[in-house]
């Protein structure tokens, strides 16, 4: 039901608008902002509340706010016309601040749900098996991955025989079904697992000693040894006198958000998490700028769909390579290959720049377009027509796509049978695919490292302040699109992003140098058998 919404809500919006991307890109941007300055604190509150009511409270508020938004659709979609002619047209923009606050506040508590799941409840469930916390990672990913695949068609089937609004009344229908069954599954796991209704730090915390130390006892100090303890068990009890004073509560939510950052920067495992979110700066990916790049290309959408299939396939693979390398090579090292790997498929998307068929012309300022919309005041659409649709927002005739048409928006002879070498783009799509591999691998690393290295009583305020930093590198590289938008540099793009994956790797080698020092480079094969074992004492996948 969430994938489904992530992928419909931007649909809607655009059919909504006139089949212009302003409410899709203000959403994008509520979205990203909201969880960059709300994460820490959403994280806070996960770790100050019993396990069980933060999976109930999120899961139910995530799929309300999801059933609301979706009937408001309903209702705008069926009484549009007649909404455009009250309080001349307030009524229908107030419907459309109301669907994206309400769609906000669903992403956030989303966010909630996938940090008490994927980042605590796992971790407690897996006990101190940590190879069966790598399994239950994968399996998660590889399940989202088909989600990632099976919703968009499901719900684009829906929309094409049907409309927008049965899209609509699907989805919300779905959602409440699947909170009913999800919220029972949850219930059921917390039953069978007694562990999930402690919340202890200082249990949690000698335990995760105890097993950093026997992980490898020739390494430097474990980085369990080096979390906030002290901080932690002093940290939060001021707050607790300080409630009685109004102010404190004013300033609590400033506190917590500075508190966040500052217990992040001071993790073991600061520079993998900054890695992690480096690759989130990247046009190399299966998103609305990519495909819109391969509609000016020459790509159709049946390839385009072939194309994310494939990239849905390497991700699956990148799950299984993960289980396979931490057995044989330990944790820090699986994010070491993983990410050699994956920069070595990008350096084909970065000689795809210089490929014949590539658009990039350096002597085309990317600012071009955007000064000559800053400075020709064109009025944005309220209601697309026919007519307007090709001098619409986007010089790369996107608007025309969204309706089925891949045409460019120009309907000059001479601009759409032009044969545009394919070895470019060819070369572009075969690195993206590729480095899912890599890409996923790695992912799964740092969760992991997250997980094992974060003491319970901060795992929802460091991984909610890890959402932020993701948030922020894809708020930043959405921003370098809207300032570059034209084809023609979206060649210098893909060399930005693959400098800042580089980046991102280098600062996880850093990380894996401090944790292994001279061991780095030495694979575990040796203790592979050991690796098969549940006790953790012969646990020495990691680092």
């Amino acid at each position: 039901g969430d994938r489904m919404w992530h992928f419909a809500v931007s649909v809607f919006l655009v059919e909504l608008y006139g089949n212009s991307l302003l409410l899709t890109a203000v959403y994008g941007l509520v979205v990203a902002g909201s969880v960059l300055l709300l994460g820490a604190i959403i994280g806070d509150w996960v770790d100050k509340n019993s396990r069980l009511k933060v999976a109930q409270t999120s899961l139910v508020v995530q799929n309300a706010s999801v059933i609301l938004c979706g009937i408001i659709l309903m209702i705008v979609f069926l009484f549009k016309t007649q909404l455009l002619t009250l309080y001349h047209g307030w009524l229908l923009t107030m419907c459309y601040i109301l669907v994206i606050t309400i769609a906000n506040i669903a992403n956030l508590a989303s966010t909630a749900t996938a940090i008490t799941i994927q980042r605590d409840w796992i971790v407690v469930v897996a006990g101190e098996d940590r190879s069966k916390l790598a399994d239950m990672n994968a399996t998660i990913r590889r399940i989202d991955q088909l989600t990632n695949i099976l919703a968009p068609m499901a719900v684009g089937q829906i929309m094409t025989f049907g409309s927008p609004m049965i899209g609509c009344g699907f989805i919300s229908g779905w959602n409440l079904m699947s909170m009913c069954v999800e919220y029972l599954l949850l219930w059921k796991v917390y039953q069978k697992t007694p562990a999930l209704a402690l919340k202890c730090a200082k249990v949690e915390e000698s335990e995760l000693k105890q097993l950093n130390v026997k992980k490898e006892s020739d390494m430097k100090p474990a980085e369990g040894v080096q979390l906030i303890v002290e901080k932690d068990v002093t940290g939060f009890e001021p707050q607790q006198e300080k409630e009685v004073s109004c102010t404190a509560r004013i300033a609590e939510p400033f506190i917590t958000f500075r508190d966040g950052w500052v217990a992040y920067y001071n993790q073991p495992v600061f520079l993998a998490g900054m890695g992690l979110a480096f690759l989130y700066m990247t046009v190399l990916g299966f998103d609305c700028i990519t495909t819109g790049y391969a509609y000016t290309q020459g790509l159709s959408g049946s390839v385009l769909s072939l194309l994310m299939g494939a990239s849905a396939v390497t991700g699956i693979m990148g799950t299984v390579a993960f289980t396979w390398l931490r057995r044989k090579c330990g944790l820090v090292r699986t994010g070491l290959i993983s990410g050699v790997a994956q920069f070595a498929c990008l350096l084909l998307c970065a000689v795809s720049v210089f490929m014949p068929g590539s658009p990039m012309d350096l002597t085309v300022s990317p600012f071009a377009d955007i000064s000559a919309r800053l400075f020709e005041s064109e009025p944005l659409p309220t209601i697309a027509s026919p007519e307007d649709k090709p001098e619409m927002v986007f010089a790369t005739g996107i608007p025309n796509l969204l309706n089925g048409s891949t045409t460019p928006a120009n309907d000059d002879p001479e601009m759409s049978p032009e044969p545009v070498p394919l070895i470019s783009v060819s070369l572009l799509f075969a690195g993206v695919i590729a480095a899912r591999v890599g890409l996923w691998s790695f992912d799964l690393t740092v969760t992991q490292l997250l997980q094992e290295n974060v003491v319970e009583s901060e795992r929802g305020i460091i991984n909610g302040v890890q959402n932020s930093m993701n948030y922020l590198l894809d708020l930043l590289h959405f921003i370098m699109v809207i300032l570059a938008p034209n084809p023609e540099a979206f060649g210098l793009l893909v060399l930005i992003s693959v400098s800042f994956v580089a980046m991102g790797h280098i600062m996880y080698f850093r990380f894996a140098q401090k944790s292994l020092r001279k061991k780095l480079f030495i694979c575990c094969t040796p203790d592979t058998k050991a690796v098969s074992d549940s006790s953790p004492p012969g646990n020495t996948s990691t680092v």
